[in-house]
């Protein structure tokens, strides 16, 4: 079982636990405080948008969606969908929850206000798209407890997608990394990077590259973030190696690599 100290209306001052039942292949806590979750959340922005303003307001050509705040969270406009998860209006009602006062036509809003990347891109100068960078730029810490909240939720969801004999092979390294130094910025960034990797749609050719796949494949020795990096390495090389031609993935890889790199010591 995992559990959250994060109440309704808790603020940055709350710690994030994640605990592992009595009997389990892990021991302890692991605990995300104020100054780490905007220690991790400004590693998390920098990695998705070097770290610039502009950057927290993206929509990446040959995609159906923007692409928002310092985890690039997915806000598809309305009809459209795609194989990857929205996650964006999740992170706008948290913030609200949090009592953050969002603009109105975001409060509102059903979906992404911008119909297509041309719309975007000539609006992104206007009075709205400020108002929306301003927003992200003053609640970094916040979208890090938000992703730090995802993490949490995405163990019980990968354990219950992995075969039965794989479970506690998984679980055990999820705690390995989430208990070295630096690893909880390793799983969070990764989670919110690439995803959970349990949907069904978010496959190549029948293999995933998210969460799951990369903590199936690490070896069980030395440096568990090391470990832990070079197994994401493994997993991204697969996905560009499997990915449908006309995406052009392949120019994104070397980026990735050097995103991945950072989660070892």
């Amino acid at each position: 079982m995992i559990a959250t100290l994060l109440r309704p209306g808790a603020v940055l001052a709350t710690a994030v636990l994640l605990t592992v039942p009595s009997g389990g292949l892990a021991t302890g806590e692991v605990k995300v405080s104020a100054s780490e979750a905007d220690s991790i959340g400004r590693k998390i922005w920098r990695n998705e948008c070097a770290g610039t303003r502009d950057g927290l307001t993206s929509w990446n050509k040959g995609e159906n969606f923007a692409s928002l705040g310092i985890g690039h969270f997915i806000w598809y406009p309305a009809g459209k969908r795609g194989p990857f998860k929205e996650s964006f209006p999740a992170l706008r009602d948290y913030l609200q929850a949090q009592g953050i006062k969002l603009p109105g036509w975001l409060a509102s809003a059903k979906a992404c206000p911008w119909p297509e990347r041309a719309a975007f891109m000539a609006d992104f100068r206007s009075p709205k798209m400020e108002e929306l960078r301003s927003l992200l730029v003053s609640t970094v810490g916040l979208q890090a407890r938000f992703a730090a909240l995802r993490l949490e939720q995405s163990l019980p969801a990968m354990l219950a997608s992995a075969p039965a004999a794989e479970r506690e092979r998984i679980r055990s390294s999820f705690y390995r990394v989430a208990d070295a130094p630096g690893g909880l910025y390793a799983l969070m960034d990764y989670v919110n990077f690439k995803g959970e990797g349990t949907s069904p749609s978010e496959r190549y050719k029948g293999e995933g590259w998210g969460l799951l796949q990369v903590l199936a494949g690490m070896s069980d020795s030395g440096s568990p973030t090391a470990a832990f990096s070079r197994s994401a390495d493994r997993v991204l090389t697969r996905r560009v190696e499997l990915s449908p031609a006309d995406r052009g993935e392949k120019r994104w890889l070397p980026g990735w690599r050097n995103r991945v790199s950072t989660y070892a010591p």
